[in-house]
């Protein structure tokens, strides 16, 4: 049974990197409580088919192409996003890059550091400020930014993506304080490893762990993850702003 269906109700939502793993999940969930959505990925044959894969579910999905490195190609997206769906409602802030792990501190290239933060501090933020104007005249605009329990428990050996993560936590309460006025909600979802494509680099016997030591131990799957967004994005949600809610199955608990 769908216990969400028609919770979002007639939203209008951007997800961004949504051609596969979290992001299609999040778009797909969203999709089926009702809202019409636009996906966004810099991956854009991958997006297009994605967006086509929804739409053969019957649900109103549209697909962009963005590169959140590239201010412009990021203003161009919510334009492009508003004219489609006539407005927006919410935000759904997913796209992100790693740095793949295993390297130290001192073996971190600034190469990589400048990168990963350019894509997701940088980018969360320029994606952020550009949908403002149509979140407040939404009149019911909710932000969900994607985090990481990396941050909560200090994941060696990551440092980059960590570092970023724990920015998105720090600018979900920044930001919160600042568009409360705007009857703007702000929330982080933290999740643990998801076996998705983008930690295949994992180990297996590293996701293994991880299983193991969670209170509930069985493999974290995307779908583990959309509840907790498609709350933030609702109205059950519509007096918590601010809060980082870790999604990780009981591995860490804050």
């Amino acid at each position: 049974m769908n216990t969400s269906t028609g919770l979002l109700q007639g939203r209008r939502v951007l997800v961004t990197g949504g051609a596969r793993g979290l992001g299609y999940a999040f778009a797909e969930a969203i999709g089926r409580a009702g809202a019409r959505v636009v996906i966004a990925d810099i991956r854009e044959q991958q997006v297009q088919q994605a967006a086509a894969e929804l739409r053969r579910q019957e649900l109103h999905v549209h697909a962009l192409a963005l590169d959140l490195a590239d201010p412009v190609a990021v203003e161009a997206c919510i334009a492009r996003t508003i004219d489609l769906l006539g407005g927006l409602d919410g935000l759904v802030n997913n796209a992100s890059i790693t740095d793949s792990g295993g390297k130290s501190c001192e073996q971190l290239s600034l190469e990589t550091w400048d990168q990963v933060m350019q894509v997701n501090v940088r980018g969360t933020w320029l994606m952020t400020r550009g949908c403002l104007p149509a979140l407040r005249a939404s009149g019911r605009g909710a932000i969900v930014n994607l985090a990481s329990d990396t941050p909560l428990w200090g994941a060696p050996n990551l440092l980059a993506y960590v570092a970023s993560k724990g920015a998105i936590i720090a600018m979900t309460r920044s930001l919160a304080r600042e568009l409360g006025a705007d009857a703007i909600t702000v929330n982080a979802i933290a999740p643990g490893l998801v076996q998705v494509e983008a930690t295949a680099y994992v180990p297996a016997a590293r996701h293994l762990l991880y299983r193991d030591q969670r209170a509930l131990q069985r493999a974290q799957l995307p779908e583990d993850v959309s509840g907790a967004v498609l709350f933030a994005l609702s109205d059950l949600a519509r007096f918590i702003t601010g809060q980082t809610l870790p999604v990780n199955g009981g591995f860490v608990m804050p």
